[in-house]
Formats: structure tokens, sequence, C-alpha cells
């Protein structure tokens, strides 16, 4: 009988040895320190009440759709990139739901199927279900690691074939932390002049820099602030900023030639009106919000900047922590000598969450990932354990 699904939804659902750790770790009664948790809302930051009120603007209630977003909750998004000492105008502005529709509007907008993007290795696995969506392929450009990352930029331009269309780039990195440095910049911007690449940006974390060193506060500023002499999309939203993952607000912030700036925001504007999947109430909440985001994020800077000294201090010996700067996410160096989903489901059986750095396109041995938002006590003795563990001293927790 022929098969009525399509091929890009053509998963495999079967959960392998480290996922039925982890959901048996979930569910048992035994103590679980859990490094993988990233949600901001679960880790016990005190929020402002005035959020939920936010959402009661009277003017929620009237239906009047802009495909780019209102223009309240664009100016807002535009005095934000100000803070950022970006001169970005409203009108190159676009609204989206999420970071995902982001791309999912700009794969659309530069990729016919089958086209290729070209995406950091390590990074976030984001991009691979969306690319399979759709219908366009990814090709790895490597992070090379000598006491802090860049990127290779040799073996980034040797990935390039007919058929890229465009460079993925998270800056700051997750889960490296780093930032683009201008040097990479430089070359990047060359780079796509000279290949006719577009350049896709996403700068979820640009505001939580924990790094005061020189390098780090040079290469921090946002590619909205450049004069980009590509097509450059810079992608953001209050998943990060406000740390507000439930209220679904993000944008595409569009730079570079005018003439192909205009062009894109012009076929984004299509894409954007065929769903309009922005809603009245966030969109008119959305200033308010993002006025109010200094608060939470000085606490989220805080903690992780607690957890990463506890980090540093408990790991010696075989596990390391790599060089980082920016935002929640931590990479550990450790001995080769086991596949990491292996470790991270042999940890789970013990009561430890951690990611196998395998799952951010780092090879198969020798990389965890572990989370910085924890609270302290459940990091540091999460820490501890997995310290403990790797170094050849690990006891069975009660």
């Amino acid at each position: 009988m022929p098969h009525i699904f399509s091929n890009r939804t053509r998963w495999e659902h079967a959960a392998d040895a480290y996922a039925q750790a982890v959901a048996a770790a979930r569910a048992s009664t035994r103590p679980l320190f859990d490094l993988t948790e990233s949600n901001p809302t679960q880790c016990g930051f005190t929020y402002d009440p005035a959020i939920l009120a936010s959402l009661a603007h009277p003017d929620a209630l009237r239906y009047a759709p802009d495909p780019r977003g209102l223009p309240a909750a664009r100016a807002a998004v535009a005095r934000y990139y100000a803070a950022h000492r970006a001169a970005v105008d409203d009108r190159d502005i676009l609204l989206t739901t999420s970071t995902s529709e982001a791309y999912s509007f700009l794969f659309r907008l530069l990729c016919n199927p089958g086209d290729e993007l070209l995406t950091a290795q390590p990074s976030y696995p984001l991009f691979d279900l969306l690319a399979t969506l759709e219908d366009v392929r990814l090709r790895p450009y490597p992070l090379h690691y000598d006491h802090g990352w860049s990127i290779h930029i040799a073996a980034l331009e040797a990935s390039i074939t007919p058929r890229t269309r465009a460079i993925l780039l998270v800056h700051p990195n997750n889960p490296t932390g780093h930032y683009t440095s201008p040097e990479d910049r430089a070359a990047l911007y060359s780079l796509c002049t000279r290949h006719h690449l577009a350049l896709i940006v996403d700068e979820v974390f640009l505001d939580y820099r924990v790094s005061d060193s020189p390098r780090a506060c040079a290469a921090s500023t946002t590619f909205a602030a450049t004069d980009s002499p590509v097509p450059t999309f810079v992608l953001s939203g209050l998943s990060k900023i406000a740390a507000l993952p439930q209220m679904k607000a993000a944008w595409i912030v569009a730079r570079g030639p005018q003439a192909d700036r205009r062009e894109a925001l012009s076929r984004l504007e299509v894409i954007a009106d065929t769903f309009l999947s922005m809603n009245a109430p966030i969109q008119h909440a959305l200033p308010a919000w993002l006025d109010a985001r200094a608060p939470i994020q000085q606490q989220i800077i805080t903690r992780v900047r607690a957890n990463f000294a506890t980090a540093r201090a408990a790991c010696s010996g075989t596990l390391n922590c790599l060089e980082w700067g920016a935002g929640w996410c931590l990479v550990l160096r450790l001995p080769e000598n086991e596949l990491d989903t292996d470790l991270a489901a042999r940890l789970a059986r013990r009561g430890l969450l951690v990611h196998p750095g395998s799952f951010y396109g780092f090879p198969p041995r020798g990389r965890l990932v572990v989370s910085l938002l924890p609270e302290p006590a459940t990091f540091q003795q999460g820490i501890r354990l997995l310290a403990a563990e790797i170094n050849g001293q690990g006891e069975e927790s009660s």
C-alpha cells in the first residue's frame, strides 16, 4: 500500500538508550540533578507580575493585522537595538512568533527545494528539522578551538557549492558561548560578497555576555549595527531577551544593500501575510516586556556567573571547562574513552542529567554540555557528582 505521508516527516520515533535513561530518571522518585534545564521559567527566577497585566491592553480586542507586525511593537524592537548602539528603522523589522518561524520564513525567501545552507558545527540542533521541513539541505562548517573559538574560514569556503544560498551564524554561539570576532565577521562579509550569499545571524543570546575580557567586549556588537555589504538577516526574540519563551514573540531585522533589503522585506511581507501568525495581545504587550528586560537579565547573568565559577572550581583532573563568554550553556572536555551518549545514559541512571556533546555536533567522544541556569544548589551537587564520576571517584548516590 502506498505511503500517504511525505518523506520530510519520516522521522525515527524510537527512543535510544540515552532518551530511555532520561525518561526513567525523570519518572523516578530518587533525587534528580538536572543540568540540562534551559527553560528560565523553571529555574526559580523572580518574574514581575506586571508581565501578565501587559496582556490586558484594550487594543488587543481589535483586529488590525499588519503582516510586518504592529508599528508600536516594531518601534519597541528598534528601541532595543538603539540601546545596543544600532540605528534600526522599524520598517526594516518583521515580527514572527518565534525564531523558528523566522528561520522558516527566511529559508522560503532564499532557497528553492534542494538548495543548501551552511551551518556551524558545533551548534544548537534545531536547524536540521527546520531545513528538512523546508526541503533545504544543510552543510556543516567547522568551528575551531584554540584557547577560544573561531570560524575555520578556509573550511567554510570549501563547503560552498553552486547550490549554497546563505551562511547561518549564531552570535554568540550556543553551546560554545563565543561571539563572532571582528576578524571573522570581516571574513564572512568578504566571503559572502565573493560568492553572492546571504547571511542569517541568530542573536538570541546577545545580551548575556558574562565575560569582561577585551576579546568578548570587542566581539559582542550586534550585526544590526553593521553596514553590511550583503543581504543580512538578524534574528532575536523575547524567549531569551526577556526570558519569556512561552510568550512567542521574535523578529527579523533586514540589513544590507538597500535594493536587496527592500526586495527581501517585500517578499517576506507576502510570506508573513499568508499566515498572520502573530497575535494581537502579545504584540501590544511586547513594548512593556522589552522595556522591563533588565531585572530578569541581571538575575540570569548573576546565576550563570555563579554556576560557571562553581563549575571551574569543581572541574579538575580529567574534566575541564572550555573557554566560555556568553549564553547559558557550558562545554566540558573529558577523556575520549567512552561514547558520550553511553556516558550520559549511565549518568542519567545515577540521577544526573547532562547533554552528550554529539547532540550539538561535537565528535561522539570527549564532550558534554551542561546548562548554567539551574538553581545553585542543584548545579553544585550535580557538577560535583559529574566531576567525581569522570575522575573515577563516583559512588552510588543515595
